[in-house]
């Protein structure tokens, strides 16, 4: 005897039973009613349906030539731990990510090469005016903050990151309802018809970025997005003279998952974009599998500022492509104090006065 299939309401999750009378399926629990095969449709949808398959060639970057790293060095920062490559022709003296002192570690090696570079476009002096504009007229602002040594102290930086090229392909499978509402004078009626929608589609991703970095937050990395890879060109160490790069310590295979994480959501955002038409969507299954995905490695400009206030680091990041800046700014508790003290005393000279002229009256 082969096994029962039960069936689940679409609506309510009850189990369905046949009604005789109706010849439909019907949910003792809340009455709804569905044809027999738009149910079965429904369920195969969900068997049909299966687990993500995101998975990545990524073999990124490439190997040194010899002597091509030659001129490079090492500085490695001894609080924080991040190791920063530049040419013998710049020094570095202070970590961009934590500002303490770095030391000298030795002549460059190992690692991978990058793939691409996108070249600075803004330079020290722009940044320098992009963080002033920032605090332009913040008046509970830490006095550390309007320092010219700190604006100084702004360093050029290039940020690894790992960019994943995919061919995204989804299946997804919506549970829509319409409502219809009416009354005849003496009775209220609400109808309820629901719908198993289907969606297919793929999503074309090219250089979604992760950077390669613990020191850099992935938060603060983001924000300053997007970076236009149009402008990449072949990695040259020409490009780091004056400038820091970075030394990853995140490889591309731990870096999957972020990129995946964003990949699928994007795409599961861009699909339920297309359902339309109906007053509540909710999505019941969906499945993303990946096509032609690979992995490159890049550099990215970013301008870093990182200072300290009372013991709590704060860092302001400019994308060195666009110009775009971003970082939180913390606020003086004495000027914040003095400021609504002075708020308080204006608005009981207004109360007292309003006092006053009523007592007049």
């Amino acid at each position: 005897m082969s096994d029962i299939i039960e069936y689940k309401c679409p609506a309510c999750g009850g189990k369905l039973e046949f009604d005789s009378s109706s010849q439909k399926m019907k949910c003792p629990f809340c009455e709804s009613e569905f044809e027999v095969d738009s149910i079965k449709d429904h369920d195969n949808c969900l068997e049909n349906i299966k687990e993500d398959d995101m998975n990545w060639d990524s073999d990124a970057g490439s190997q040194w030539q010899q002597g091509e790293a030659d001129n490079m060095k090492v500085y490695k920062c001894k609080s924080c731990g991040g190791e920063i490559i530049t040419d013998q022709t710049t020094s570095a003296s202070k970590c961009p990510y934590c500002d303490n002192p770095v030391v000298m570690s030795g002549n460059f090696s190992g690692d991978l090469k990058p793939d691409y570079i996108i070249p600075f476009k803004f330079d020290k002096e722009a940044a320098k005016a992009a963080l002033n504009k920032h605090i332009e007229g913040r008046k509970l602002l830490p006095k550390v903050f309007r320092d010219q040594n700190h604006i100084d102290e702004i360093k050029g930086v290039y940020v690894p990151v790992w960019l994943f090229d995919a061919n995204a392909e989804a299946k997804m499978l919506f549970k829509g309802e319409k409502i219809r509402s009416w009354s005849d004078g003496k009775f209220n009626y609400v109808e309820r018809n629901y719908y198993s929608i289907q969606r297919e589609g793929n999503v074309e991703f090219e250089g979604v970025p992760v950077d390669g970095s613990t020191k850099m937050q992935d938060e603060l990395m983001e924000s300053i997005e997007p970076f236009d890879f149009k402008d990449a060109v072949d990695f040259k160490t020409a490009y780091l003279s004056g400038f820091l790069a970075d030394r990853y310590d995140v490889s591309a295979e731990e870096s999957i998952e972020r990129a995946n994480d964003r990949i699928k959501n994007t795409t599961e955002q861009i699909i339920a974009g297309t359902v339309q038409g109906y007053n509540t969507v909710s999505r019941e299954n969906s499945s993303v599998r990946l096509n032609s995905a690979k992995a490159k490695y890049a550099l990215y400009p970013v301008w870093i500022l990182n200072t300290t206030w009372e013991n709590q680091k704060y860092i302001f990041a400019m994308n060195g492509q666009t110009g775009k800046f971003v970082g939180n700014l913390p606020i003086d508790k004495g000027a914040s104090a003095r400021w609504f003290l002075g708020i308080a005393a204006a608005v009981t000279a207004v109360s007292f006065g309003i006092s006053l002229l009523l007592g007049l009256a």
